[in-house]
């Protein structure tokens, strides 16, 4: 009795080494089985020569797409063993089947691939219990069907032991190939799940530790290449949903890196080969025909076989379930990637140096593929926190570091994106793009003139480097001495960094007469340093290089609006609008031109026009809103919205362009006022992005300042109101506030909001000017020349300035001065257009 005990403990405990794969204590196991009748000598023979075939495996592993070497000395021991067993006829029916499993997978090992088919003909495949078989058996069978689909393949079709249609061929090998996976799928998942059970039940006590199932050869075969086959027929609808039915199974930790594998190809395939039309969820039956598969290809988009027992797959209330291919990548992404950064291999060391390159590319290729996804949906800021996860593989790699950076920029985080692409000049100091992009970005919102600076002599420092750069490199630079002309407070400053600009632009144009913005931005400075006839030609000649740049255009009429040529500016600005007809800045400009030329009321229906293009364009009103805008310009009546969504107002005065560190600074106190005063006058969320209601309020504003043309201070109010309700603090609001006040005689309220402007904005010029003149009417002549100083040095070619300084030096009796003033501002009068030159973008 206690002998049969110890039998059965035995036998129990070869059965565990056989399905954890521990084959190199086979031997010792073996020779423990100390009665020797014939079904035990047999057996002895069975295990002996399956576990020298695993431990030969195991020691020479047979690559993906390579053939078997042929016999060899240790294989013929295999052979001998199995023989043995399978001649006497002792065995047990299913420890016979096994034998004749083992011996196919011998033969296909030594290239007999004719005589492996004839072993597995021996055993039919299809009728081996899969319900209560040992958990060793169901790795036999799955190796058995992926081993009997890799003879298949590799003999050719003509064989006379095989189908006689190619197609039914072609489906006999595909589905080998998926039940393979299925049984293995289910194979590994009673591993796992023996391996739990053991590691509860068993006491803690010092030993080996259990290690994580290896697929080997033929498993990985059975799992991996159904989809291959799939897609090579061109059967895209059964590939995709081959993947489906893999990564839905249960997972175990030896097909996790599997696992990350499929779900990484298959992202790919339904962001580059499948379109919303074509996709279908994953709950739901693959369609019958589907564009996506070669119309050539007969085979089915279903499985077409059963088995007894499948793999556990995932199954509950509430699970998420993709609607549309982006959404389904998505979600396959951001689990490799969670896979990634669990797997990554951090260590430096050079024993590690192999895994460390595969983690990486690993994780590179997710990470590419989550641009691609997330880019398309413009869900930058989403993409850029996924890429600083990946910053823990990012040491000394620059596509990572490189990634980051953009879409830090199409997120909007510049100031980041400066310091990474500081970073990625590191890595890659010979690249000339980089240093571009941060002079790009300095030079933008961020205003960080002396960094962009420092970023175009860079540029320009690599002629050896990169010589097809040096043009771009000495635009950068000329743009940042343009900019810092504007922002210089002292005369002399300024004309020192115009001079700057002009020769950077000229060395720009010189280096690459092709380029037009060279041309255009050599002409943009000509002009803001009233070069007038010099910057005519050069804009003339970037309209040549390129006839349809809208810049050019606004910048070619408002020149000739300072040359007083008012219908042709118009008529330019009208050719450029039938090319961009929902260019704001056009319009804006328009809008003045047509107040000179054809009279306010052609202007206001400018306005009228560019109300219903704002609509158009940005579907962010309420709906019961629509009409009322454009009803208000005819009627002029306040009817106030609640659209109290906008808190920031833009950095740029409308009026002058410029983009002072003074007026950054403003808009951030503007920013803090407004929301403070937003919250106050309405509880409505924020919605929409930041550009619309700019241009929105900037439009009331426009059509505000026309009325106030036409002497209807009523209507100038309501359309002020109206910006108001967007900006409740922005400086132009309270400018245009004053204006009105001044309309109605309300001198001091005009003078109120002058000073409110101007305590937000201290640099805002025409409220200095407006300013300045309330003091001069109410004689307090030194202060109103104070006022009025201060704006001429931020505004040097600002000809009304000139002039309302003039008549406070007058009113003083210093005519002498008086007399230079007003000469000064008819020079500049005689060469001032109809929107300042720097409302035109200086960007890269």
């Amino acid at each position: 009795m206690a002998a049969r005990r110890s039998g059965s403990r035995l036998e129990g405990e070869i059965e565990r080494c056989r399905g954890e794969n521990q084959w190199e204590r086979i031997p010792d196991l073996v020779k423990q089985l100390a009665a020797k009748p014939p079904q035990l000598d047999d057996l002895s023979e069975l295990l002996l020569g399956e576990a020298k075939l695993q431990q030969y495996l195991k020691e020479n592993p047979i690559k993906q797409g390579s053939s078997p070497r042929g016999q060899r000395p240790r294989l013929a021991e295999v052979r001998k063993h199995l023989m043995a067993a399978l001649e006497r006829g002792n065995l047990k029916p299913d420890y016979q089947q096994e034998a004749t499993l083992l011996m196919g997978k011998l033969c296909y090992v030594e290239g007999d691939y004719r005589e492996a088919l004839n072993h597995y003909s021996r055993v039919n495949l299809d009728e081996m219990q899969l319900v209560g078989a040992p958990v060793y058996r169901l790795s036999m069978i799955a190796e058995a069907y992926a081993t009997r689909g890799l003879c298949l393949e590799k003999l050719p079709a003509a064989s006379p032991s095989l189908s006689s249609r190619p197609a039914d061929r072609d489906q006999e090998i595909l589905t080998c190939y998926e039940k393979s996976g299925d049984i293995a799928l289910l194979y590994l998942q009673e591993v796992e799940k023996a391996l739990s059970a053991g590691l509860q039940n068993r006491s803690p006590k010092p030993g080996p530790v259990s290690q994580d199932q290896e697929l080997g050869y033929f498993l990985e075969t059975g799992l991996q290449r159904a989809h291959v086959i799939h897609f090579k027929n061109g059967n895209l609808t059964r590939g995709v949903g081959r993947f489906r039915e893999i990564l839905r199974a249960v997972e175990t930790r030896t097909t996790q890196n599997l696992r990350m594998t499929i779900a990484r190809q298959l992202a790919e395939i339904l962001l580059r080969g499948m379109c919303e039309q074509s996709y279908w969820s994953p709950l739901e039956d693959p369609p019958p025909q589907s564009p996506l598969d070669d119309p050539h290809c007969p085979t089915s988009s279903s499985r077409d076989y059963a088995l007894s027992r499948r793999p556990r797959v995932y199954s509950g209330e509430n699970l998420f379930c993709p609607q549309e291919n982006t959404e389904e990548a998505l979600l396959l992404l951001l689990i490799s990637e969670s896979m990634a950064n669990r797997d990554a291999v951090l260590s430096r060391i050079p024993e590690h140096n192999a895994d460390r390159v595969i983690s990486l590319q690993s994780a590179s290729v997710v990470y590419d593929l989550l641009t691609i996804a997330l880019g398309r949906r413009g869900q930058y800021e989403m993409l850029s926190e996924c890429l600083e996860r990946a910053m823990k593989f990012a040491f000394e790699e620059f596509h990572l570091w490189y990634q980051l950076a953009l879409s830090l920029m199409a997120a909007g985080k510049s100031a980041r994106a400066v310091k990474v692409l500081k970073e990625c000049i590191r890595l890659k100091p010979d690249d000339a793009t980089i240093p571009l992009l941060a002079v790009k970005l300095c030079i933008g919102n961020l205003h960080w003139l002396e960094e962009g600076e420092r970023f175009a002599k860079m540029v320009v420092e690599m002629e050896d480097k990169a010589p097809e750069f040096r043009a771009k490199g000495h635009l950068a630079l000329g743009l940042v001495y343009s900019l810092k002309a504007t922002d210089a407070s002292l005369r002399g400053l300024q004309e020192e960094y115009q001079r700057k600009a002009l020769g950077a632009f000229q060395r720009a144009q010189s280096l690459s007469p092709t380029d037009h913005l060279a041309a255009f931005y050599l002409a943009l400075q000509l002009a803001v340093s009233r070069q007038i006839p010099e910057a005519l030609g050069y804009v003339r000649q970037a309209l040549q290089l390129q006839g349809d740049d809208v810049h050019s255009l606004h910048l070619l009429a408002l020149l000739l609006s300072a040359q007083k040529h008012y219908h042709d500016a118009l008529n330019i600005i009208e050719m450029a609008l039938s090319e961009y007809p929902e260019n704001f800045m056009l319009l804006f400009t328009k809008v003045k031109l047509e107040t000179l030329c054809r009279g306010p009321e052609e202007a206001l229906l400018t306005c009228k026009h560019m109300l219903q293009i704002w609509k158009s364009c940005y579907n962010l009103t309420n709906p019961s809103d629509s009409g009322r805008g454009s009803s208000l310009l005819d009627r002029a009546i306040a009817d106030r919205r609640q659209l109290n969504t906008m808190t920031l107002p833009d950095f740029s005065d409308p009026e002058t362009g410029s983009v002072h560190a003074t007026s950054i600074a403003a808009s951030r106190v503007e920013q803090a006022l407004s929301e403070v005063a937003s919250s106050l006058q309405s509880s409505a969320p924020k919605q929409g992005p930041l550009h619309p209601w700019m241009t929105l309020a900037q439009i009331w504003l426009h059509a505000a300042e026309v009325y106030i043309g036409m002497l209807k201070p009523a209507e100038a109010l309501a359309c002020t109101q109206e910006a108001a309700s967007l900006f409740p603090l922005s400086h132009n609001v309270l400018f245009m506030k004053g204006q009105v006040a001044e309309l109605r005689g309300n001198t001091e309220e005009a003078k109120r909001w002058y000073e409110e402007a101007l305590s937000i904005s201290p640099t805002h010029v025409k409220s200095m000017q407006r300013l300045g003149l309330i003091l001069h009417q109410l004689q307090r002549y030194s202060l109103a020349e104070k006022v009025l100083r201060d704006a001429v040095q931020v505004s040097s070619t600002a000809h009304s300035v000139w002039n309302s300084l003039g008549e406070v030096l007058q009113a003083q009796g210093n005519h002498a001065a008086a007399t230079e003033c007003f000469l000064t501002a008819l020079e500049l009068e005689a060469s001032s257009p109809v929107l300042p030159f720097t409302v035109i973008p200086r960007t890269l």
